[in-house]
């Protein structure tokens, strides 16, 4: 009987030991690759909130940051100015539009609000959002907050208030990114092409396109001018997604302010560089011509709590890996121990210590694969409740940070205003309504899933040490002599 078919027999020789042994080892099995997973996922959350925040800073106009923020408006050659500046990477120019569906804009003005419809208007922090027309339908209704704010900017109105549909955001936008500069994820069609260029072209979120029935292909005016959709992103939340991308130069056209800048994304070469290069961008700007805000220093608490994460992650699945060492390092004690005799007949017989440990490492792997398989099982349903588990006071700390930093803006937008507006969000360097963009959104969002190459990274560790803790107690079975195995039996 060859090795292996000895190794296979034996380990199911006493078939409800080994289902226990292989219950035992599926729980530190999973539980080690559920922690690899979560380490996984969390470092992976990590890494994104650096590149998505970690090196971009914010720039609005000096006192633009609230609605009744006041100041001069950005320019492009301001923009020229802060790209010159050392460690700068990129600048990304924006320019905020708010396109108020045609019919509502009529009825609006027949009842007497005070609600701007033409460009240049001056909605959003500072009056840098300009309010223009459009016959697309916003993809969220207004609702209970929605009517409540909006009876806040109506004067002269008697009776019963007209049901309220919100606006829909808008941003021009001088690369394919986001308000935050992350990428943007198209999930159809393509990008503007050359986003420098004033082209009849945009991008739509998918909620606005599904309400107006878009795809890649459609048309849709803006001041009557026909937009040929070039593209449909997901910005992932359904207000985020009640949104339109235009290039820079034609939403300043829109707007009827060419050269005008809402805001400006700038991007540094590292993270080491921020804090020097948000005083240089400062400095040359000046304090009277530019704020100059810097989300990741508001994430960086949230960051460091994700780390230590990370790290409990790690010590957590080195932990089990060990313990399920300890287990399989008793388990073949016990076997080893059982079978002196078997040992000594072999050794006898003339088996090799080699031959004899070869055959204790197969039957461990035998019930280390049985585990393992359970274990992966285990690990697919339970990582993603453990990562969330890990991250659950960090992501509450952060949260509170967040509201108290940032988070009272979205509440202050009269007319149901677009603070929180997600991608292309209505306020500079807003959207997801904090001062962070999309990336407060980041913290609450990480995802845990067994990939393959998680999986088999974990298995083999796993096998390795199953390998050591079987090996070692056979070879020092094995060493001793046929005479003295026997005699002792």
């Amino acid at each position: 009987m060859s090795v292996l078919a000895r190794s296979v027999g034996n380990a199911f020789r006493n078939k409800i030991r080994t289902a226990a042994v292989v219950a035992v080892l599926a729980v530190a099995i999973g539980l080690a690759l559920a922690m690899l997973v979560a380490n996984q996922a969390v470092g992976a959350k990590v890494q994104e909130l650096n590149a998505s925040v970690g090196t971009t800073l914010t720039v609005n106009p000096a006192g633009g940051q609230g609605f009744e923020g006041g100041g001069e408006p950005l320019t492009t050659a301001e923009a020229e100015t802060a790209a010159s500046v050392a460690n700068v990477t990129a600048v990304v120019g924006t320019k905020a539009l708010r396109l108020q569906t045609a019919t509502t804009a009529t009825a609006d003005s027949t009842t007497g609000t005070t609600q701007q419809a033409g460009p240049g208007g001056g909605f959003g922090p500072g009056g840098q959002q300009a309010t223009v027309s459009t016959n697309l339908t916003a993809a969220v209704d207004a609702g209970t907050l929605g009517n409540r704010n909006g009876t806040a900017g109506t004067t002269g109105s008697t009776g019963t208030q007209p049901t309220r549909t919100l606006p829909i955001t808008a941003t021009g936008i001088g690369a394919e990114v986001d308000s935050t500069g992350k990428a943007l994820d198209i999930t159809s069609g393509t990008g503007l092409g050359d986003y420098t260029a004033s082209e009849a072209k945009a991008l739509v979120g998918t909620s606005l396109a599904e309400k107006n029935a878009l795809s890649v292909g459609s048309t849709f005016t803006i001041q009557d001018k026909t937009f040929t959709v070039a593209g449909i992103f997901d910005a992932g939340t359904t207000f985020g997604n009640n949104a339109v991308y235009v290039t820079l130069p034609e939403a300043q056209t829109l707007a009827e302010t060419p050269n005008e800048l809402s805001t400006m994304i700038v991007t540094v070469n590292s993270m080491e560089n921020v804090d020097s290069t948000k005083a240089a961008v400062q400095d040359a700007l000046g304090t009277d011509k530019a704020d100059v805000t810097q989300g990741q220093r508001n994430l960086e608490t949230a960051v460091s709590s994700l780390d230590s994460v990370k790290n409990i992650s790690l010590i957590a699945f080195i932990a089990a890996l060990a313990t399920a060492g300890i287990i399989i390092l008793l388990i073949m004690v016990m076997l080893v121990r059982e079978r002196r005799r078997e040992i000594g007949v072999l050794k006898a017989i003339g088996a090799r210590n080699r031959t004899i440990g070869l055959q204790f490492v197969l039957e461990s792997l035998v019930l280390v694969a049985l585990g393992s398989v359970v274990g992966a099982v285990i690990a697919s349903l339970a990582s993603g409740g453990i990562a969330s588990a890990l991250i659950s006071s960090n992501t509450t700390t952060t949260a509170a940070t967040t509201t108290q930093r940032g988070g009272g803006l979205a509440g202050a937008m009269p007319n149901g205003g677009v603070a929180g507006g997600g991608i292309g969000g209505g306020f500079p360097g807003g959207g997801q309504g904090g001062p962070f963009g999309g990336a407060s959104q980041l913290l609450t969002s990480v995802t845990a899933s067994v990939s393959p190459g998680v999986l088999a990274a974990g298995i083999a560790a796993v096998f390795a040490v199953a390998i050591i803790g079987a090996l070692v107690p056979a070879l020092l079975t094995a060493r001793i002599r046929p005479i003295e195995v026997l005699r002792g039996e």
